[in-house]
């Protein structure tokens, strides 16, 4: 039995959401034929919002009971292109966590500061505490996408010139997965989020926040310059997902074209996950219970 096996990291009940949505570990993926960016769950626009609102609900129960039990935290990371619909996702389905639970950090072009140092420091020293659910937009995997992508930015990377070859990519992929087995080990729950969006619905979206001044500001003309590389994308996502899908930080592509599919189905994997730990309230021993007792007579006895 392997180490992890011996973990017993959280099994989630196989149902149409999980192993539709679920990377298969060691399996090759083929984005466009193994996973339809414009799936919709069976259920109508009122079913899918009393979905996600139960979603919500179960959601605060069980991060209210994760705080308490402190012993795991959850990281959960969001990949995706531009205009998948992270952010409107993140902001929805934890609508009804209690923000001292949650934790947000969005990763964008690392800081002069952030290349001092190695490519998973800035995420490191963000990672979720025992008992919170920290949630990463964008995550140390642009480091095999964007990256792979763009290998110019490699060389501002500052690494020597011996760590810059051609097996780069795929020590970092197993650089990831070591230290995504190392949370786990430590209790952070590891969940891995690609919103999958067509090419189609992107341009979509794009155009809709040209033509719509509050949208504006969401929009840059190097979102559409990135569309020119969607293929070598898709290739970068593939391989990622082939090489870091695992036992103990799957990834979970969400189709993303249909937006009240996409928010049901992270809150529903999310929730099942935290189902799975078991958590419970932390017991009250008899002496505690009897110093309650005592606490209460005296509040009760106050003049």
């Amino acid at each position: 039995m392997s180490e992890i096996c011996e973990m017993k990291y959280p099994e989630l009940k196989d149902d149409s959401i999980v192993s539709k949505m679920r990377v298969p570990v060691g399996k090759k993926v083929k984005l466009k034929k193994d996973f339809d960016p414009g799936y919709k769950l069976d259920l109508n626009k009122e079913e899918s919002k009393a979905r996600l609102q139960e979603g919500v609900e179960t959601l605060a129960k069980l991060q209210d009971v994760l705080y308490a039990h402190n012993k795991f935290g959850v990281l959960c990371i969001f990949q995706a292109m531009d205009a998948a619909g992270k952010d409107g996702t993140i902001k929805h389905v934890m609508s009804g966590v209690n923000p001292q639970g949650c934790q947000v950090f969005s990763f964008k072009a690392p800081s002069s500061e952030e290349l001092d140092h190695d490519y998973l420091w800035r995420c490191f020293k963000s990672l979720p505490e025992r008992g919170r659910i920290g949630i990463f937009n964008r995550s140390y995997y642009e480091e095999v996408l964007v990256a792979k992508v763009h290998p110019e930015i490699l060389n501002r990377q500052q690494l020597p010139e011996w760590a810059v070859d051609k097996s780069v990519f795929k020590r970092r992929y197993d650089e990831i997965n070591n230290f995504e087995k190392y949370l786990v080990q430590n209790g952070i729950i590891v969940l891995k989020f690609f919103l999958n969006v067509s090419k189609d619905e992107q341009k979509k979206r794009f155009l809709e926040r040209i033509d719509r001044k509050e949208k504006n500001w969401k929009f840059s003309v190097n979102d559409v310059n990135e569309r020119a590389h969607w293929g070598d994308y898709m290739k970068a996502y593939e391989e990622c997902f082939e090489r870091t899908s695992t036992e103990w930080a799957p990834w979970y592509v969400i189709p993303a074209n249909h937006k009240p599919t996409t928010r049901v189905a992270v809150a529903h994997i999310l929730c099942e996950t935290l189902r799975s730990l078991k958590l419970e309230y932390p017991n009250v021993s008899d002496e505690q219970r009897e110093q309650l007792l005592v606490a209460k007579a005296m509040l009760e006895n106050e003049s």
